[in-house]
Order: structure tokens, then sequence, then C-alpha cells
């Protein structure tokens, strides 16, 4: 119930976690760090599993899966990679009630296994380009956790291609960023910057990264996803050769790209309330319930009526009927509301002597007579402009906290009073990146991809700027 949510103001983590408790999305697992997914969180997961696949199988790419379990001597091939990973590793030595030969690592990510197969399966460019997706889990052993946001073992998919030219890497590096990029701000109606992230920011084994970046209601950033142009490092490191068109043995060129459950934290985070989850229609697992509303000697009738509603609505919209007896109206709209259903319609004796319903918004709280020949019409109608409402909303508000600090002063006033998203000139020196990251907690979340330094100095050294940087403090 949402009198169980700790306020935002008071206490946003509290908040936060309230939220994902009360909404029934997770829980904590017995192993420290994991999270248990419940049916309503994994609802959310799967309506964006069912999106994505449409949109990276439109472009191309086909599903496949691959072990859990990588050697030791995979994860060390790559120097970078090893490097970068070391930290949260989580090893297997034993199995079968003996010392293994070879130690196995629990993938935190499968660039590894997969070029050690892309080597068996490349021969020629006619084998170009290679587009694989994999939806899977991953283990990083993380030391602070919390629910969605970072845990130990989490949910994502990995694309991983591989080209015949850099040119045609990096397109595809760029191209799954903007699908990204859509997927966040159409589907989960949250506008994110789109960027490069600095060399000490960048995946490990990764030539760039690029990265979509959203603004939590606590102004943080949220890194929601990412692209990898891996030059040929892995192709290197496996020895993932081709025959070219000219007959010349070459190296091949790679990708790969990411999201998580994290993005359900950035759902819950963008939009939701102090009564509890908010959730755009069009990731809503439940789009409408219908809660009757009555007394004993009207109960038959309001059924009815309710029922045959329900039937009109179902094919066309997700819809609920809540013909739960044992708990009052004023609980029920309570506990939908808590859990993000967009659309309530409320049926009471007057309603079906009048031969109406009463729409409820999720976003707004806004109450709308409806004739009950056109609520299809009007759902439709009120389900779209809550989708935009939540774009709109949550875009207003990172405009209004996105800054451009003239000095290092003031960017350091800004960060430690209400925070938000900082514009500011960056030499390109990673001693002022890290040093700004000392001083401040303030990271550079991402290099715009159209970008200059525009005449400005480093908000750290004074120096002419390279370019200008979105700094913020992240999650």
């Amino acid at each position: 119930m949402a009198d169980k949510i700790t306020p935002r103001n008071k206490n946003y983590p509290q908040w936060y976690i309230d939220i994902v408790i009360q909404a029934k999305l997770a829980d904590y697992s017995p192993v420290k760090g994991c999270m248990v997914i419940r049916p309503n969180g994994y609802a959310l997961w799967e309506k964006m599993q069912e999106i994505l696949n449409r949109m990276f199988k439109e472009t191309g790419h086909r599903n496949a899966y691959f072990p859990l379990l990588i050697p030791d001597s995979f994860i060390k091939k790559e120097a970078e990679h090893v490097e970068g990973f070391s930290p949260e590793l989580a090893v297997v030595t034993r199995a079968g009630g003996d010392k293994l030969d070879e130690p196995l690592i629990i993938r935190p990510t499968s660039e590894t296994i997969i070029w050690s197969m892309y080597k068996k399966w490349i021969q020629s460019y006619r084998d170009l380009p290679l587009l694989i997706n994999q939806w899977a889990n991953v283990v990083r052993w993380e030391k602070r956790t919390r629910l969605f946001l970072r845990t130990t073992e989490f949910l994502w998919q990995e694309g991983h291609t591989a080209h015949e030219t850099a040119e045609e890497a990096q397109e595809e590096t760029l191209k799954m960023l903007f699908i990204y990029q859509k997927f966040a701000e159409e589907y989960m109606a949250i506008p994110v910057i789109a960027g490069e992230k600095s060399e000490s920011e960048k995946f490990a084994g990764a030539v760039k990264t690029y990265t979509i970046e959203a603004m939590m209601q606590d102004k943080k950033a949220l890194q929601a996803g990412t692209s990898h142009f891996l030059g040929q490092n892995f192709a290197k490191a496996f020895d993932v050769t081709f025959q070219s068109r000219k007959g010349d043995l070459e190296y091949v060129w790679a990708t790969s790209w990411g999201v998580s459950t994290r993005l359900i934290g950035a759902l819950i985070m963008s939009h939701s309330d102090d009564k509890g989850l908010v959730l755009p229609p069009k990731l809503a697992p439940l789009e409408v319930v219908i809660v009757p509303i009555y007394k004993n000697d009207t109960k038959t009738g309001i059924m009815n009526y309710a029922d045959r509603l329900c039937k009109s609505l179902t094919g066309k919209f997700s819809v609920k009927l809540d013909d739960d007896d044992q708990n009052k109206p004023g609980w029920k709209f309570s506990e939908w509301e808590l859990q993000g259903v967009p659309v309530r319609i409320e049926i009471g004796p007057r309603d079906m002597e009048k031969n109406q319903v009463v729409l409820a918004r999720r976003d707004t709280g806004e109450k709308i007579t409806v004739n009950k020949e056109h609520v299809a019409e009007e759902v439709k109608k009120v389900l779209e402009d809550i989708q935009n409402n939540l774009f709109r909303r949550a875009a207003s508000f990172r405009q209004k906290n996105t800054f451009h600090a003239s000095g290092y002063g003031e960017f350091k006033e800004i960060i430690n009073a209400d925070g938000g998203f900082i514009q500011a000139g960056w030499c390109g020196s990673p001693a002022c990146e890290a040093g700004i990251k000392e001083e401040t907690k303030a990271t550079i979340r991402a290099l715009p991809l159209a970008r200059n330094g525009n005449g400005k100095k480093c908000i750290y050294c004074g120096k002419d700027a390279a370019v200008t940087a979105v700094f913020a403090k992240a999650y």
C-alpha cells in the first residue's frame, strides 16, 4: 500500500526500494547481492524483451545461446578485458567433487567465449556480417548492490557482431545505439543523451564505447544502455580471420552492445511517485483494470455490467476485472495505483444507471466520465496521452536540471547542491577528469555525438576545451 512507501523528498533511495518491494517487482535473495524477480517485475522484462527482440530482428540479428561457464584462459586473452573485469569475476574451481584442471569463470559478459566460436564459423567474407544476439544472465561480483540497478546476477541481452570492414562495424555500433535511444524514448518515455564515453569510462576491451544516459528524479544519471566498437581487439586475441575479396587473410571487425534489467530501475526512478509505480502504457503488462463499486443489493447487476465491459475491451487492451470481494474499492484503488496500471475504470450503481463508466488516469489522477459505448475509443486516447505526457514531463524535468557551468566554482556549487546534468568544457586530459571525479564525485557521462569545444575552456584546468562534456553524479 502507498502508506508503506517512504516519500521521495524524505529518503529517495528508500522510496525506490519501497516501490520495488511493495509493487512486488523483486525481492532480496538468500544469496547476498542477488535478487528474485517476482512475476510483476518479470512481466515488465518480458514486455521489454518482446519489443527489443522485434527491433533487433528487423535489423537482421538472430538469437543464439552460449555457455554460462568460460575458461579462465579465454578471459586472459584480451589484456584490457581481463584487467577491467578481474575484480568482479566469480570463479569455479571444483566440479563433480574434483578440482578442475582450469578454473571456469561465470560469465560477466560473453565476448571471449563467443569469439572462440566465431573463429570456427568465419572463414570468408561471405560469412560476414555475422549478427548474433543472446538473452542471458551474467554475474559480476558487486560490493554494493541495489535491486535492479546493480546486482551480482542480472538479466540482459548482449549483441555480438562481426564485420568485413571497420566502417561497417562502426555503422553497426551507432545503429544499435540509436535503437536503444528509440526504445528508451518511444517506449520507456525517458529522454536520453546519446554520446561517447571517455577513455576511462569505456568498456574493457573496446576501442570506443557509446552510451545513452538518462536523468532520474533525484537528478543523478543512469547509464541505460551501451554499444561498443571493439575494433579488431577480440579478433586478434582469438585469431579470427577471414579471406577477403582480394584473397588476403584479414582480421574481422567487431561490436557488442547490451541493455539489462537495470531498465526496470530506470522506469521506476523516472516516472513513479509517492503512491507507487507509474508505468508508460507501451510497457505496462496490464493497461486497464476495472474496479466495480457495489453494495450487496447491487452486486449482481454491477458485476454483470463490469464483466460485459471487460469482455468488450479484451483483445483491444490488456485488461483485468478486479472481482475480489474481500477488499473495499478504496483499498483496490490504492493497490492498483501502487502497481502502476495506467488506466482504472470505476463502475458504480449510478454509472450503470446512466450507461457510463469513470476513467481514472494513473499519471495525473484525473477522472473522466465516458459513455459505455465509447469506452474503448476513449481508453485508447487516454493511453496515448499518458505515454506522451510521461515523456514530456521527464524531458521538462531534465531541461530544468541541465546547467552550463562557466567556472569550476559554479560547477562544484551545482553538484554539491541539488545536482543535475552539467554541460562544461573539457580539455580531454584524464588528469582533469580524475580530479573532478575525486573532488566532486561527478563523472563524464557522455561526450555528445555532435560536439566540439565551441571556444570554451576546460572547467577544471582552464585550458582550451577539446569538447563539451556532460557531467553528473551517477548510479
